[in-house]
């Protein structure tokens, strides 16, 4: 299944990029190649999150061994990436 990360997810893709290239650089080439792998999960099993608390229709996907969380909703056609959430920042997204 096709996925699409929509405009929500632009500040979130910065911040992500910004953490690893200067705040954790030793972590970066780990945790592009871990996102990557959560995308090809998903593609193959658009469920394999779980059911978000706070919203009915999203689903949540950790990184794993990153503070990263994939917020997503799925469509018939799409996979519809929400937000690439710093769990850092609290639980609200």
């Amino acid at each position: 299944m096709k996925i699409v990360f929509l405009e929500s997810t632009a500040q979130d893709i910065q911040w992500f990029r910004f953490h690893y290239r200067s705040v954790f650089p030793a972590g970066s080439a780990q945790a592009r190649d871990k996102m990557k792998a959560i995308q090809a999960t998903l593609a193959a099993n658009p469920y394999a999150g779980h059911p978000s608390d706070t919203r009915k229709t999203v689903r949540e996907l950790a990184i794993p061994r990153t503070p990263f969380v994939v917020v997503y909703r799925v469509t018939p056609t799409q996979i519809e990436v929400l937000r690439l959430w710093d769990t850092r920042q609290g639980a609200d997204y």
